[in-house]
């Protein structure tokens, strides 16, 4: 990327580090996308439905990412990871690492013959799908990836685990393009930016600290995203909802699991999980017309625009909301019983159910400490990184010139975080027209 303009640095590249970089590059000024992952997209990538509309979540964002694959001004580096920030506002020394990925990405065309010859084929657990399936050694997180360049597991070939893999690599035989290569190395690449946008994104909360819920013991409780790509088209099951093969006549959703409880250490509300339970509901609603679903809640927080209407929807749809927080789960036969208070009727009642999806606690990522020592961000008491005001500066962090974008500030749901990177966008567009002034006037010095 070859431009005499001031560069921007964004750092994650989900719906809210997407939307930046495509905000700042549409404005002329060049970016250097970095995501740790083989792909872009992020968590929004997961997902099946987005509410309240209930728009096909890849219909939403897969543009998005061919957008920011193909845009001149974006310099995607996918795989890759800051390691050093040096410098101030508008003259900032980043160096990237760039993990190998064993396959040319300049030769690799997407075809999957590599995985599909692949000796670890159906043999790796495939973390995209939440574990719900399996995948090979050699691998795209999902078909809609960009970009769409097949990367090696390094933990999970044989020949980089074990140094061997049979008498031939099955893989390399089978890629028609010859692109791969064990040969390659990890690269560290520096690049001088004016400015930096952080859109780290989130993680979920393990459901075992909730120990009572039994997940990880009873194969019938899922999380809310594992739910997300057992409905999806383009997960394990092709959008069926399916368990062992079986669909669930009983299905209990459960609220708050994490959130607003401070035994876990997440004493806020999560914001999402009461609207994406509600969409969890009405998808089954949809698949499974005459299962019985019930929905155990706290409060039902329906705060953002169509939000109210469409948990009504739901309401009307023959889901049962009772108020209560569940105190256990446990097996009854071959179906799991759902025993909680409920506080309208003031009596403990039990529900049985083939299917339990706990709607689980946004919380900051398990490497927030470290970025935040990376950039010197400070960090508010929940652990997210703190913004500088939280109504005047909402997009600003305490270091000049750093920027937060999304869920990496706090939870929110997805029009918050594009508004929030529209705005870190257009925060940092102003640093780099300053850091062009400042260029453009230092040359005007000299030359006079």
């Amino acid at each position: 990327m070859s431009s005499q303009k001031p560069a921007a640095l964004v750092i994650g590249a989900g719906i809210a580090g997407i939307q930046a970089a495509l905000d700042i590059a549409d404005a002329g000024f060049p970016v250097y996308l970095v995501e740790r992952e083989p792909s872009v997209g992020g968590r929004m990538s997961q997902l099946d439905k987005t509410f309240p509309t209930l728009d096909c979540s890849s219909c939403i964002l897969t543009p998005k990412m061919v957008d920011v694959g193909q845009h001149p001004l974006i310099e995607l580096m996918t795989y890759s990871e800051v390691v050093t920030v040096e410098g101030e506002e508008g003259s900032f020394r980043v160096t990237v690492r760039k993990k190998p990925r064993y396959v040319d990405v300049d030769k690799c065309t997407g075809c999957g013959l590599c995985a599909e010859a692949c000796r670890m084929h159906g043999r790796v657990i495939d973390v995209f799908n939440r574990g719900l399936g399996k995948r090979a050694a050699v691998y795209v997180p999902f078909p809609q990836a960009v970009p769409l360049v097949y990367t090696v597991d390094p933990d999970a070939c044989l020949y980089l685990t074990r140094g061997v893999c049979g008498k031939t690599f099955k893989c390399k035989d089978a890629c028609p393009a010859d692109a791969i290569d064990f040969e390659q190395k990890e690269q560290f690449v520096e690049v001088e930016v004016a400015a930096i946008i952080v859109a780290t994104g989130f993680d979920l909360i393990d459901p075992r600290t909730k120990p009572e819920f039994g997940y990880g013991v009873y194969p019938s409780v899922l999380t809310g995203l594992e739910f997300e790509r057992l409905s999806s088209a383009s997960g394990p099951t092709a959008g069926k909802v399916l368990l062992n093969g079986k669909e669930p006549k009983d299905v209990v959703f459960i609220h708050c699991v994490g959130s607003r409880d401070p035994h876990t250490g997440v004493p806020y509300c999560s914001r999402i999980c009461c609207m994406y339970a509600a969409k969890h509901a009405h998808l089954v609603r949809d698949k499974l017309p005459d299962a019985r679903i019930t929905v155990f809640y706290m409060d039902v927080r329906a705060f953002g625009k169509g939000y109210e209407e469409f948990y009504d929807r739901v309401k009307h749809e023959r889901v049962m909301y009772r108020r209560g927080e569940p105190s256990e789960i446990y097996r009854r036969g071959d179906r799991l019983v759902v025993r909680a208070e409920d506080t309208l009727l003031r009596r403990t009642v039990e529900v049985e159910a083939d299917l339990v999806v706990l709607a689980t606690a946004v919380v900051p990522r398990a490497d927030g400490a470290a970025v935040a020592d990376l950039l010197g961000l400070a960090r508010s008491p929940d652990g997210f990184f703190q913004e500088a005001h939280p109504k005047f500066r909402p997009v600003e962090s305490n270091r000049p010139g750093v920027f937060l974008a999304g869920c990496c500030q706090g939870p929110k749901d997805i029009p918050d975080t594009v508004a929030q990177a529209k705005a870190a966008a257009a925060s940092a567009m102003g640093v780099l027209q300053r850091a062009m002034e400042g260029e453009r006037g230092s040359l005007e010095v000299q030359e006079a």
